[in-house]
């Protein structure tokens, strides 16, 4: 029986070492309208652009719900949308640095490590309510704010971007 293996095991061995893998899996095409495109440094496109994501794609992702104080708001925010990380592993992006990119053409950079480092979302609510352009959306980058004393810093906060459109992984 082993020797009827090996001979298998020895050609997985021998195409992994060729880099012989299977290509990334694909990333379904955005049906309605995109709202977030992922460019750079990106394994997996559905478009010339890059990775494009409409809100139903986004909303398959697994969806993180968190409340936190926000510099803008009187108030404590409830806020629902994918982890970032979710969003970018989705395109196979890998870089170090993300340059988010505002509709209103607000600019951003993002160190990829605070993506792991904290559950920051790409919220497409707030308070149960889809974000519209007018207040910040439709997409948001928050950080939970009220769950590490460090996220107060104002690092932290410059980093959130509302309005969200682009990222570009470097």
């Amino acid at each position: 029986m082993m020797l009827k293996t090996a001979p298998v095991v020895a050609r997985i061995a021998l195409s992994l070492l060729l880099g012989w893998v299977l290509p990334a899996a694909a990333l379904e095409p955005a049906v309605g309208k995109v709202i977030l495109t992922i460019s750079g440094k990106v394994a997996v496109q559905n478009s010339p652009n890059g990775a494009d994501f409409d809100l139903a794609m986004l909303e398959k992702l697994p969806q993180k719900t968190f409340t936190t104080q926000t510099p803008w708001d009187k108030y404590p925010v409830k806020f629902t949308g994918p982890l970032l990380r979710d969003v970018l592993a989705a395109a196979k992006a890998t870089g170090s640095t993300l340059n988010a990119v505002a509709v209103n053409d607000y600019r951003t950079t993002i160190p990829a490590s605070d993506t792991q480092n904290f559950d920051m979302v790409l919220a497409h609510k707030m308070n149960d309510q889809p974000i519209s352009v007018r207040t910040k959306g439709p997409l948001f980058i928050v950080y939970p704010y009220d769950s590490k004393p460090e996220l107060k810093d104002q690092a932290y906060i410059d980093r959130s971007a509302w309005q969200l459109r682009y990222l570009v992984v470097d």
